[in-house]
């Protein structure tokens, strides 16, 4: 009964595959990306769709 290795496993890679993918983006970094990454941890995934939509907050100058 209960929950097998596998599923728990599918279940914490479903958890952490925001953290990841916004750690591995390029669209944003340094405090922003932390920021980013703060509002998934409080407000669950839909900080995720808000970044996938919204960032980056402020244009970066293009070096």
């Amino acid at each position: 009964m209960g929950i097998s290795i596998f599923g728990f496993l599918i279940l914490i890679g479903l958890w952490a595959a925001p953290f990841m993918l916004i750690a591995m983006s390029k669209k944003t970094r340094g405090r922003e990306k932390v920021a980013w990454i703060l509002a998934v941890f409080f407000m669950s995934w839909f900080a995720w769709i808000f970044y996938l939509l919204l960032a980056p907050l402020k244009q970066q100058p293009n070096a």
